[in-house]
């Protein structure tokens, strides 16, 4: 089980790959959509960019690897196919078990680089959206993860200071966002695997 500190008073989750364990799922989403353009999206590359917005994802291929995928198209498809695959998603065990602990007893929100209606309805598939007093996502914020920008939205959605905030993540962006924002980080990529 993780420690929360007892100076902790609000706990602020990034989504994928941190409560839910969507990441398989969106590789397979990307896949089969750049897939229907002609192009592939190494593994290895995917996960390096966990936290990117879709949107900023797909610029980011076309300048990498001169594609010319049409962005909000591409877009679309992607996340139109995950929606297809949320009934498939679970929850990260040592998460959720901070979850369901803290539940009533802290404040939590959901900091995520997706867009809402995707969180949502992964939370909902999971039965966990009740549990958050605030869901923040990345169509929210001026700036997306690196910046602080939407664990400080989150933080101040629940009412409580950054810095008394625990943050969990799963990617090295989301770390970063979550540490500029003041908070501590519990990166949980060592809890999976528990």
């Amino acid at each position: 089980m993780i420690s929360i500190p007892p100076h902790i008073r609000g706990l602020v989750f990034d989504c994928d790959g941190t409560i839910a364990d969507t990441m398989p799922l969106h590789y397979k989403a990307w896949s089969a959509a750049l897939g229907q353009y002609g192009h592939d999206f190494p593994e290895a590359m995917f996960y390096d960019m966990a936290g990117i917005p879709t949107v900023r994802i797909l610029e980011i291929l076309n300048e990498r690897h001169g594609y010319t995928l049409p962005v909000q198209e591409s877009a679309e498809l992607k996340e139109r196919l995950f929606v297809e695959m949320i009934p498939q998603v679970v929850a990260i065990e040592p998460v959720l078990k901070v979850i369901m602990e803290y539940n009533g007893k802290l404040p939590m929100a959901v900091a995520t680089g997706a867009t809402r209606a995707i969180c949502l309805k992964t939370l909902d598939a999971l039965g966990l959206l009740h549990r958050f007093a605030a869901v923040v996502t990345a169509d929210e914020v001026q700036h997306g993860k690196p910046a602080p920008d939407i664990f400080l939205e989150a933080a101040r959605q629940i009412g409580i200071p950054a810095n008394l905030c625990y943050a969990f993540e799963d990617a090295d962006l989301g770390i970063q966002s979550a540490t500029a924002a003041g908070m501590t980080v519990v990166d949980v990529r060592p809890l999976r695997k528990l």
